[in-house]
């Protein structure tokens, strides 16, 4: 066969699955939605997360991406754990 036929067919074959798969998953979500599956995202039960530190030792992250241990000085970034 011509290889430009061949590769109209293959456009088109592959331009039919695209959009077989968005359609696929647009029903997915519709029937997500429809079952309750982002009930949970809008209701809130009270349940607060506690804050989980950003490092080994128990310390956050400032603010503006500085960081800063115990001792005052940044955290060394070829540090290992041990």
């Amino acid at each position: 066969m011509n290889p430009e036929i061949l590769r109209q067919v293959a456009t088109q074959q592959i331009s039919d699955q695209r959009a077989r798969a968005q359609r696929d998953r647009v029903a997915r979500t519709l029937a997500r939605a429809l079952r309750g599956g982002h009930r949970h995202e809008t209701e809130s039960d009270g349940f607060v997360a506690p804050m989980v530190p950003d490092f080994v030792d128990g310390t956050f992250r400032e603010a503006a991406g500085s960081v800063s241990t115990e001792a005052g000085g940044p955290v060394p970034a070829a540090r290992t754990a041990a």
